[in-house]
């Protein structure tokens, strides 16, 4: 019997995809599915993402507030992880700007968890600008964009005139 596949989602998954393409009034069934996802284990991501987000308080903040099942806290081996990737891997978090906190937590999480990392983000060619699939595929974390997450578990989206 085969197991559950699991991935760890990035923040921008949630920021970008609430403030764009996502939109809940344009695809309020995207973020049904996701809630369903995170309750069934499907999916999941680090209370460091939930932190990230917190800081922006907005409308994705209020409708993140009561989905605890989304987040995960940190426990001892995903924080020797986290120690290795931070001494390995010091251009990932722009500490000076606080972008990307949580990066190295969601591929720590990832690593531990045996998932797959979900981000925006796309593989770097400049040492100065590391990524999250940099840091992946050097640790062999496997990830995916959200247009190959949606493909892999089978999120679907349907267009119709509202009102008809």
């Amino acid at each position: 019997m085969s197991e559950t596949k699991q991935y760890c989602l990035d923040s921008n998954i949630f920021i970008q995809g609430w403030n764009t393409y996502y939109a809940p009034e344009l695809c309020p069934s995207y973020w049904d599915v996701l809630d369903n996802l995170a309750a069934t284990g499907v999916i999941f991501a680090p209370i460091e993402v939930k932190r990230e987000i917190e800081k922006i308080q907005d409308s994705l903040h209020g409708w993140l507030k009561g989905r605890s099942c989304f987040f995960r806290d940190i426990d001892l081996e995903v924080q020797i992880v986290l120690r290795d990737i931070l001494h390995n891997f010091e251009r990932l978090v722009d500490t000076k700007k606080e972008r990307s906190m949580a990066d190295p937590w969601v591929i720590a999480h990832a690593k531990v968890s045996g998932a797959i990392v979900v981000t925006k983000e796309s593989y770097s060619t400049s040492p100065t600008n590391i990524k999250i699939p940099n840091v992946c595929e050097a640790l062999d974390v496997p990830w995916m964009n959200d247009f190959q997450f949606c493909r892999e578990v089978g999120i679907r989206f349907e267009a119709r005139k509202i009102g008809i």
